[in-house]
């Protein structure tokens, strides 16, 4: 069989040259069983600002391709990403959202009060079968959070009834009568969202007893046995995953959350600029990001204490880069645009995930379209990718794939008395032989010389992608929408078995072994 490597390198370019060479020396092995679950690369979509309403449900008049009420040149960008799964309806909304008010004749939907978000009033008009018909025209699976904060055990356990029963119950025939007899067979749900704070202000103590409490009548339906998910910790609440963990059997759940923010400042009243920032304000930007790290690993770890054969997945259903809203927008939509940072934080980000793929089984960006660090923003009939949309392009090979297991010595970048690494990297092998390796350089400056060794790998011909602007704070804008895009990568060789790559100073590079 014919190997493939395909190295991923986020390469992000500032306007100043790169005026010096540094090295890394990076070694890929094949001695791992282990998979990149293709759920690390789902997505978030909340009712919140233009995320819903406008984004993906958009007014009857919009002049643009509509399958109902849904866009379908959004529907179409994504399925070429292949995004494996979309996660409704929130967030804090979902602890709001009671599920009944969204099914019926639209005109006869009550309408309600998004207090969490701008404290708009919505018409219901975006409900389950909608969101299902979305994930449908996706081709991805559903993953539904239900309301524990202001719902009933019984309002959810009647809710998976209603998608996923083929019986001839009253709920199910209810089902039947809004247009789809057959069920939906929904497996992914998450119990209550951020219990520790806007879904309910709970201690871990509590909700571990109400999620056994729920969970206990969250039945399976034939063909769709369900993956429980519990509502885990925020960023590094260790206690809560200690509390959890001990608490809740490992048999009753597919995983346990996290979610966590990369604020550039770290100060939530004032997190920074999307577009404007300093060196340094990069440089804390990326230091916040690769955090990800340490939490994922001592989360894990804790994990490990009760259960050692990792039945139980974490599934970070909460990340991305947060920043102060666009000027003269709605400050409850969060509305911010997504530069060539945005695309360093995310590739760096599913490396992360990547190399504890024993562990991290499910992640969802935050969020999927006009909304904090979107794949997609729109305007009216408008619509453009950002850079983020390119890096999911890009690392969508690593999906299901085999995990390869690396080791990098990589240079810092030094901004000033403050440090990180450089390079970060992640790597798999597909079904086809093709190999996969994701590689990052962090530095503004500096190109650097990666050497590779590929031990027990053979191959002999090498082609590229990269990623790259002149500014790190190059956008995409509705009048120049592919400022940023992928263009062939050259600087790469093979010497030996090995293989030699100049990774340009912030940019990211996708490379494929032959």
């Amino acid at each position: 069989m014919k190997l493939k490597t395909i190295f991923l390198f986020v390469l992000i370019s500032l306007s100043l040259p790169a005026f010096a060479q540094e090295t890394a020396t990076l070694s890929i092995s094949d001695t791992s069983k282990l998979t990149i679950s293709k759920y690390i690369y789902g997505q978030f979509a909340e009712h919140l600002g233009h995320g819903i309403y406008g984004g993906f449900w958009v007014d009857k008049s919009l002049p643009v391709e509509k399958q109902d009420r849904i866009r379908l040149d959004v529907v179409n960008a994504l399925k070429e990403i292949k995004i494996p799964s979309l996660r409704w309806p929130g967030g804090c909304f979902a602890d709001e959202y009671h599920w009944r008010d969204g099914i019926g004749p639209s005109a006869q939907r009550p309408r309600m009060v998004n207090t969490n978000w701008g404290g708009v009033t919505e018409d219901n008009s975006f409900g389950t079968h909608e969101f299902l018909e979305l994930c449908s025209l996706l081709g991805c699976e559903p993953y539904v959070a239900a309301n524990v904060g202001s719902g009933t055990v019984e309002e959810m356990s009647k809710w998976i009834e209603y998608c996923n029963s083929n019986s001839n119950s009253t709920i199910a025939q209810l089902r039947a009568q809004n247009g789809h007899p057959d069920p939906y067979k929904v497996t992914f749900w998450g119990i209550g969202n951020e219990s520790w704070g806007c879904g309910g202000n709970m201690t871990p103590e509590f909700y571990s007893d109400q999620f056994k409490r729920y969970a206990s009548f969250a039945k399976n339906y034939p063909g769709a046995p369900l993956k429980k998910i519990a509502s885990g910790p925020n960023a590094d609440d260790y206690n809560w995953t200690d509390v959890i963990m001990k608490n809740i059997p490992t048999w009753m759940m597919w995983g346990i959350s996290m979610h966590y923010y990369t604020i550039p400042t770290g100060d939530w009243g004032h997190k920074g600029s999307a577009t404007s920032f300093t060196e340094e304000e990069y440089l804390s930007t990326m230091a916040n990001c690769l955090k990800m790290d340490e939490l994922v690993s001592k989360h894990a770890a804790i994990m490990d204490k009760y259960d050692p054969k990792k039945r139980v997945a974490l599934v970070v259903d909460e990340w991305g880069v947060w920043t102060d809203v666009e000027p003269g927008t709605n400050p409850g939509f969060l509305y911010q645009q997504n530069s060539l940072r945005d695309a360093l934080i995310a590739a760096s980000t599913l490396n992360i995930f990547n190399n504890h793929c024993d562990r991290v089984r499910g992640a969802a960006l935050a969020q999927t379209i006009n909304v904090l660090q979107s794949l997609i923003l729109t305007d009216k009939d408008k619509m453009l990718l950002t850079p983020t949309y390119h890096i999911f392009d890009l690392y969508k090979v690593h999906q299901d794939a085999k995990y390869l297991p690396i080791q990098i010595n990589s240079p810092d970048y030094i901004v000033g008395s403050k440090k990180i690494s450089a390079v970060n990297v992640s790597a798999s092998q597909d079904a086809s032989g093709k190999v996969h390796i994701s590689l990052v350089n962090l530095d503004l400056h500096n190109n650097i010389t990666i050497m590779t060794s590929l031990a027990g790998i053979k191959w002999k011909s090498v082609t590229g992608q990269i990623l790259t602007s002149a500014n790190i704070t190059d956008v995409n804008t509705f009048d120049q929408p592919d400022k940023l895009h992928l263009v062939s990568f050259k600087d790469v060789k093979k010497e030996g078995d090995n293989l030699v790559v100049i990774l340009p100073a912030k940019s990211m590079v996708m490379l494929e072994l032959e």
